[in-house]
């Protein structure tokens, strides 16, 4: 199972980002638990400086952009 973060306050973007991972998890069939870290103390402690960012089994894969679920699909495989 893999473990999938978005990292940042709740913003739109943040929000966009967690719809389309969700999105991009469910069409590669993968087992997941998704989560959602808003606080500014844990996100610092991924070296995270632009939010929001998306964190695949402890490794941050994008941060400071919300791509559409073709492009997290290539970083979910």
């Amino acid at each position: 199972m893999k473990k999938i973060q978005i990292l940042g306050a709740g913003c739109a973007k943040c929000e966009r980002l967690a719809r389309n991972t969700e999105a991009a998890a469910r069409e590669l069939g993968l087992e997941y638990e998704l989560v959602k870290v808003s606080d500014i103390t844990e996100i610092l402690k991924f070296g995270v400086m632009l939010t929001p960012a998306l964190v695949v089994d402890g490794v941050v894969k994008l941060e400071g952009q919300a791509p559409g679920p073709g492009e997290i699909k290539k970083l979910l495989a």
